[in-house]
């Protein structure tokens, strides 16, 4: 079996990525140089606030907005509930507002808006999906309402890697003065970059682990003049959306990869599209597989299929052993198996829904990477469909 720290084949970038050296000695700055806190008013916070200030200014520059539109945060997860809850909180300690998402998003997306809905008396709106999971700006103009208060479609997805047109719906949104957010953490690094105002967006979340950088690092980007509702509590931090003092040796980090790997993508579409089509040219014709990840209408690096008779914890355990790392849409919490939201969404029968793989390659993924999986495929379907 192959070690922890250095697996055999990792087709799973789109859980994690491996730190970039460069990112790497830009966090140890952080540690090292740079250890004070950024709202001290001696030397050593001045010393840092000029470096959080700089990493602000630096990402700003890449995304093509103004620094003060940035929010640090912790990762993608909290940047989400940020922008739903700090969005929407407000308006609905008066009136609670209709609410519009696709079914298919990230839980850190979706659970904030059933929350609402449950807890707030807010009414929510999910999207219909086509059976490759894309979302009709036509159903979201059908679904638009007076007091309709938020927006939000991903814009690609972390399943299946299916692309959705965020670019119509952001208009859509706009036309109608409603403000439209998108979870991109999966699109930056991975698709052409043409700047933020391309997504037309009010609010977009990112995060610097799916892209070479470190764990702990996300941001939002709240275009002004929007105003946000800080959901901690404490300091004036992030011009008062965010408390708490900042992460400063994880921001350096991320200033860095989005300086290295957005402007030009990491993921090289060129490159991986073709391994992705090996990979599923190798799966296509095995008994009982389906690919539910769409040629050319997804990210180039994701490659999601089920397979007929069994789940997705006999599928990865049996790849683990032979040391290939993949991903599942399904959760396993206390023994349950959960079949995959987005599948299920789709259309997809519960039980294949449970027997969800998601491969997601990476700058490291090689043509012998993907030829040594699609070797071992059939024997490894046979296992876990014969238990």
């Amino acid at each position: 079996m192959a070690s922890p720290s250095r697996p055999s084949i990792y087709l799973d970038y789109n859980a994690t990525t491996p730190l970039d050296p460069a990112v790497r000695e830009a966090v140890l700055t952080g540690l090292d140089l740079a250890w004070g806190n950024p709202s001290s008013i001696h030397h050593v916070g001045r010393h840092a606030r000029a470096l959080l200030d700089d990493a602000r200014d630096r990402i700003a520059v890449v995304l093509g907005c103004k620094p003060s539109e940035l929010v640090f945060t912790s990762g993608g997860t909290e940047a989400n509930n940020l922008a739903i809850f700090g969005t929407v909180r407000p308006l609905a300690r008066t009136r609670p507002p209709h609410l519009i998402c696709s079914p298919t998003e990230h839980p850190a997306v979706l659970h904030t808006f059933h929350h609402l809905a449950r807890q707030e008396a807010c009414s929510l709106t999910l999207l219909p999906v086509d059976a490759a999971g894309r979302v009709d700006p036509a159903s979201v103009a059908a679904a638009l309402r007076p007091d309709t208060a938020l927006v939000s479609v991903m814009t690609a997805n972390n399943e299946t890697g299916v692309l959705q047109p965020v670019s119509e719906i952001g208009r859509l949104c706009r036309q109608h003065g409603i403000p439209f957010h998108t979870d991109a953490v999966q699109s930056f690094g991975k698709l052409p970059w043409h700047g933020l105002e391309a997504l037309e967006a009010d609010l977009v979340t990112l995060c610097a682990h799916k892209l070479h950088g470190p764990r702990g690092a996300g941001l939002l980007y709240c275009r002004s003049p929007r105003s946000l509702e800080p959901q901690l509590l404490g300091g004036a931090h992030e011009y008062e959306r965010r408390a708490g003092t900042e992460n400063l040796p994880a921001i350096l980090g991320m200033a860095e990869a989005i300086e290295r790997f957005v402007p030009d993508p990491v993921f090289n579409p060129s490159r991986l599209g073709p391994l992705s089509s090996r990979l599923a040219a190798a799966l296509r014709p095995l008994p009982g597989v389906t690919l539910h990840t769409p040629p050319g209408a997804a990210l180039a690096n994701t490659l999601a299929f089920t397979v007929e008779g069994t789940d997705s914890l006999a599928l990865l355990a049996a790849m683990d052993l032979v040391g290939i790392c993949a991903s599942s849409g399904s959760a396993c919490s206390v023994g349950s198996l959960e079949p995959s939201h987005v599948l299920l969404a789709m259309g997809v029968p519960r039980p294949r829904a449970a027997a969800l793989v998601r491969f997601s390659l990476g700058r490291d993924t090689t043509a012998t990477d993907i030829d040594s999986v699609a070797a071992v495929l059939p024997s490894i379907l046979a296992q876990a469909t014969a238990q």
